[in-house]
């Protein structure tokens, strides 16, 4: 019999390594993957699923699954971890025109097909707009830092995601399902 997410997370923070080690080895591909579609770079991508891992560990007996499942946990911590990463490599030199063209990989577009679309999209938007959304949702980006990166005001630059967002909503949305209209 298999153990659920749960049941690992709560073995784990008791201290039970084997619970530990079925919880790394049912998840390093996802985390692994997650982390290098944010970071981009295989070696950083490892210390940073390694880093993840190491965080769910210490924080395993603050896990509520009322809150959320053990993978959505954890793909959250691993998120967290890469961002950090990216954050702290944040002095290397970004080209701005070929960050839209190239956005991470996300938990939510980890298929091809998905990728493919919230790609073009992307690129549908004003590049404006796209490369700052790219910039919050793919990077971790505060509004605050995107506007002193990019010499404009702030409340440009949150209104400029703000309608990004917006617009990617529309266009990605699924026929038939309820949304609230958006404004902007």
């Amino acid at each position: 019999m298999q153990m659920s997410d749960e049941s690992l997370i709560e073995g784990m923070a008791s201290g039970d390594q084997d619970a530990t080690a079925v919880f790394v080895r049912r998840f390093h591909a996802r985390v692994y993957g997650l982390a290098l579609g944010v970071v981009g770079d295989p070696g950083l991508a490892e210390e940073v699923a390694q880093d993840a891992f190491v965080r769910a560990w210490r924080h395993a007996a603050t896990y509520d699954a009322r809150r959320g499942h053990g993978a959505t946990w954890l793909l959250t911590i691993t998120r967290n971890a890469a961002v950090d990463a990216v954050r702290h490599r944040r002095d290397l030199p970004v080209e701005p025109g070929g960050i839209a063209a190239r956005p991470p990989a996300t938990a939510e577009a980890a298929d091809r097909e998905g990728a493919e679309r919230l790609s073009l999209e992307l690129e549908g938007l004003p590049p404006e707009q796209s490369r700052l959304v790219v910039l919050a949702v793919g990077y971790g980006f505060t509004a605050a830092e995107i506007a002193e990166r990019e010499g404009i005001p702030l409340g440009t630059a949150k209104t400029r995601i703000r309608r990004g967002l917006a617009r990617l909503r529309r266009s990605l949305a699924v026929p038939g399902e309820d949304r609230p209209p958006e404004a902007g």
